[in-house]
């Protein structure tokens, strides 16, 4: 069975180190402890007295003075690795973890993950090649030796930059290591773990290297292990569970997140709250618990996203400057059925081809299929259609050599309403309003990936009312906007009500927009 020797870098909350040391240490696991060495040495000397008598908790010979982005947090991490290597002589795998990481699963389950497949578990994506490292400095974390750390010591960590940059003074990568990246939260293998550290001691070029890259724990195990271990060896995943936020932080879990937390496809987390008392109570009961299920979901990133990353209302979309030029023509009329319910929609869109003459398609920038002739390719995926949305119309217009238009958008588009409602043609938008029972939101909410197949029904639940005041106030939104050709039908209107509507909209005689209005099952779910 496997047993882990957990290496556990930490700088505060003594009393949460000493807790998590004892709980990892009483599930038959150990621990290698690095204490930074700018921390507080009376907290030190707690920790250390506090676990002085587990055999199963062993305290790094060096303590290294940690910074972010430092070579020293690499050098942190390969001493606690070293000392649990010594000491653990039985230990199967070597799993990082941080002071505000704790368990999602219980040791059980842990133990029975690792055994399960013969593999190393660590991010490792190609340094140059992948898009992992999102916004600012890249290919200069190599080439240029860092020596300052880039928070404490600013002014000098750009000053040695640009001296270097002006003055050409690069380095090459090692002829023989291709440079990876990834989280800094492994688990390991003994055997990798060991040629690890044969690597290190053959190899002091590559670690003179490393050791002036900035922020090398993304990157130094990331490229050693996959040099001395097989591919087919090796998941380029981690088994501790994260999320950032946009601006680069890590996402803060508080008490009410376990049940999210237990649906996730990891063994930890990070960063769990100090002040999550209820929280990490609950956690580190979990790791001692036997014969529990976890129903995996994998929903928190999608819940996060949905709740924090939808931007200032009006505010998160802006016109791109290539959306500005050209016009759908003064003389044509583009008629927009807005619905979140797209069935409802397309069963309007469909009464509308059949019984006039006015060419409708449906979601063309949601759905592939939606009704499209062939353009000559600028309608072949979704994506290209949004980039160029006027480009696409036009030709619509051209295609059906018409003046009118019946085009089908979500309410959540609103910067695509918006966009095309400012153009010199004549837009008309028609809201389709709806009721949306709790059903409909059980749906919603997996079709749109908020949960999955695991989800918890209570959180299921607690979503609803989140999600029903989102869709409503979507359109509330599009009201609010008091576009002058706005009109509306709803299921709670009679047909005569509906075809007034419809009749001003489409520009149609009363007796069509009657038919259209009694369409079969229009409304139904």
């Amino acid at each position: 069975m496997a047993r882990i020797a957990f290496i556990l870098l930490c700088h505060k909350d003594p009393k949460g180190v000493v807790a998590q040391a004892r709980r990892l240490a009483a599930s038959g696991d150990y621990v290698s402890i690095h204490f930074d060495g700018r921390a507080n040495a009376q907290e030190f000397e707690f920790v250390r007295a506090a676990l002085a008598d587990n055999s199963s908790v062993v305290f790094v010979q060096r303590r290294w003075k940690c910074g972010w982005g430092e070579w020293s947090l690499v050098g942190a991490t390969l001493e606690a690795v070293r000392a649990a290597v010594v000491a653990f002589p039985r230990a199967t795998h070597f799993y990082m973890l941080s002071g505000d990481c704790m368990p999602i699963k219980s040791a059980e389950y842990a133990h029975g993950f690792l055994d399960a497949e013969d593999c190393d578990y660590i991010e490792n994506f190609d340094f140059f090649e992948s898009d992992w490292i999102k916004t600012g400095l890249k290919e200069e974390r190599l080439i240029y030796r860092h020596w300052f750390n880039e928070r404490m010591q600013k002014w000098l960590f750009y000053t040695s930059y640009d001296l270097q940059r002006r003055f050409g003074l690069t380095r090459r990568v090692p002829a023989d290591i291709q440079v990876m990246i990834g989280s800094q939260w492994w688990c390991l293998r003994r055997q990798t773990v060991e040629k690890v550290l044969d690597f290190c001691a053959s190899r002091p070029d590559v670690m003179r290297f490393f050791s002036t890259t900035w922020i090398p724990d993304e990157t130094f195990f990331q490229t050693v292990v996959p040099h001395v271990v097989p591919r087919k060896e090796i998941r380029a995943r981690t088994l501790t569970y994260l999320v950032f936020t946009d601006y680069g932080m890590p996402v803060t879990f508080y008490n009410d997140h376990y049940d999210l937390l237990m649906g996730q496809n990891y063994l930890f987390a990070r960063k769990i709250s100090p002040e999550a008392i209820q929280l990490r109570q609950r956690l580190g009961a979990l790791w001692a618990a036997s014969g529990m299920h976890f129903p995996i979901s994998n929903a928190a990133t999608g819940l996060f996203r949905f709740l924090t990353a939808r931007g200032r209302i009006g505010r998160r979309f802006g016109q791109r400057f290539w959306e500005a030029e050209g016009s759908l023509g003064r003389a044509n009329s583009l008629l927009l059925v807005v619905a979140k319910k797209w069935h409802v929609a397309k069963r309007l869109t469909a009464a509308v081809r059949a019984q006039t003459l006015i060419p409708a398609v449906d979601f063309v920038f949601n759905e592939l299929d939606a009704h499209l002739p062939d353009l000559g390719g600028v309608e072949t995926t979704v994506e290209k259609r949004d980039r160029h949305r006027r480009a696409l119309i036009r030709l619509l217009f051209q295609h059906f050599e018409s003046h009118r238009l019946v085009l089908c958008l979500d309410p959540s588009a609103l910067y695509l309403i918006q966009d095309m409602v400012s153009d010199k043609a004549e837009t008309r938008i028609l809201l389709i309003d709806s009721q949306f029972d709790d059903d409909y939101l059980r749906g919603h909410i997996a079709r749109v990936g908020l949960a999955g197949t695991g989800t918890a029904p209570d959180v299921i639940e607690q979503l609803l009312p989140m999600v029903r005041a989102d869709l409503e106030h979507e359109a509330e939104r599009l009201r609010d906007m008091d576009f002058a050709a706005f009109h509306s039908i709803a299921p709670w209107l009679t047909p005569e009500e509906n075809a007034e509507q419809l009749a001003r909209f489409l520009d149609v005689p009363t007796e069509t927009a009657l038919a259209l209005a009694k369409t079969e099952y229009l409304f139904s779910d």
